[in-house]
């Protein structure tokens, strides 16, 4: 059996989910913030019309998208999340197997599809089940590799005329779309590559199949033969089942204003070592290493610089956030300065392992908290109902250093008292 791969690939996502509650702007530009409200991170179709570039600082265009009526949001990372979810739980039930790419995009295997339904027929029943469900938009590609299907789902997102859907299988189709695609737009080639098979000649997608896959491993590497390969159809990037086990867990934020007090600092630090914590149960693991760093802004060499960054070995592996939390605060009095003004900190968990797999020394302090794992798993359970939150004293109340959202819509789907009243 021939494989075949379908992208899904939600449009505009952030913006998406901000008007799915938000029925009064329909048809309006829409723009989302990253952190701190610092830049555009995200473009409805009317705000990309307008030219609207990603990456433009907000200070810069603010009165523009003001005078324009450009509906503007903080980074809502909890709405998009549960958004995302119930657009990956719809995938799930329509194929066998799915690999969840990014918070928007997802690889389903096809493979069989096409002797119950024409591939494109069961493309469009994704596209139209995921919009009644969910009222996100979704684009589908389909072809017999994930690097063909990834340039599927562009031309679908591209050209209206698709319906957003486009079944690449055909080899004959695939050379007409390689054609139109120019180099930098194949998955994997980056700018840097880019420009190099530009020298070399190599300008489209087209250029790029047409290549021996040898004399590419030679004069670049193994992994652009392997895209070569991709683009004429042979697959060589399998589906990945289960999601790889991170390898480390990163926890950091930009503060809304700077830091210039230990104790503010060790308030953002105890906030992210228990996010970082709550992550790490979710991944159904142990760290024995915490790593913390702190920045000041080196963009601005007016001001004095300190960047420091400390590890340290944890007696055992553990998932309990006091015993990660009390290993950070030691960091942070290790490394801490007065006189600085710090943008940023954050919180590393490194150093993984199974619940029960670790051995420790003969000589080694293996002592572990009673009845831990009931206790955090009780946390978890009520910071994720939506009802209410329980926190460590440390995390603070009044928080003015935390990053600034000053546009953030309700979390709509993952809280109670966010939930919309109709009068």
């Amino acid at each position: 059996m021939n494989p075949v791969f379908a992208l899904v690939d939600c449009n505009n996502f952030y913006t998406s989910c901000e008007r799915r509650f938000r029925p009064d702007l329909a048809g309006a530009p829409i723009v989302v913030l990253s952190n701190n409200d610092g830049c555009i991170i995200s473009r409805s179709a009317e705000a990309k019309a307008m030219g609207i570039k990603m990456g433009v600082p907000f200070y810069q265009i603010e009165p523009y998208l003001t005078q324009q009526g450009v509906a503007v949001f903080s980074s809502n990372y909890a709405l998009y999340a549960d958004m995302s979810a119930r657009v990956m739980s719809i995938l799930e039930q329509e194929s066998p197997r799915v690999e969840i790419y990014s918070i928007d995009e997802a690889f389903l295997d096809l493979s069989g599809m096409e002797s119950v339904a024409t591939l494109a027929d069961f493309g469009r029943h994704i596209r139209t089940t995921v919009q009644q469900w969910t009222g996100i938009t979704v684009c589908v590609g389909i072809a017999p590799s994930k690097t063909l299907s990834k340039l599927a789902n562009h031309a679908a997102k591209r050209y209206p005329a698709t319906g957003g859907v486009v079944d690449l299988t055909s080899p004959e189709r695939q050379r007409r779309l390689l054609q139109l695609v120019p180099v930098d737009e194949v998955w994997g080639v980056g700018r840097r590559l880019s420009k190099r098979l530009y020298k070399d000649g190599i300008k489209t997608a087209l250029d790029l199949a047409c290549c021996h896959p040898k004399t590419i491993r030679q004069q670049y590497s193994v992994v652009l033969e392997r895209t070569v390969r991709e683009l004429n159809g042979e697959s060589c990037l399998s589906l990945e089942d289960v999601t790889p086990t991170k390898q480390q867990i990163i926890c950091s934020r930009s503060f809304g204003e700077r830091i210039t007090c230990f104790q503010s600092m060790r308030e953002a630090v105890c906030e992210y070592t228990v996010r970082a914590a709550e992550k790490l149960r979710e991944e159904g693991q142990t760290a024995k290493r915490i790593n913390l760093f702190m920045r000041t802004n080196r963009h601005n060499p007016a001001e004095p610089q300190y960047m420091p960054s400390l590890g340290a070995e944890l007696p055992v592996p553990t998932d309990d956030t006091r015993d990660l939390v009390a290993a950070a605060i030691r960091l942070l009095r290790s490394s801490w300065k007065d006189g600085y003004r710090y943008m940023k900190a954050g919180v590393m968990l490194t150093d993984f392992y199974e619940p029960g797999v670790y051995q420790p020394g003969l000589f080694d302090d293996a002592h572990t908290r009673p009845n831990a794992k009931a206790l955090m798993s009780v946390l978890d359970k009520i910071n994720h109902s939506g009802k209410g939150q329980v926190f460590l004293a440390g995390q603070g109340v009044q928080k003015e250093w935390r990053m600034k959202r000053l546009h953030v819509s309700p979390a709509y789907t993952t809280n109670w008292r966010s939930l919309p009243v109709v009068k």
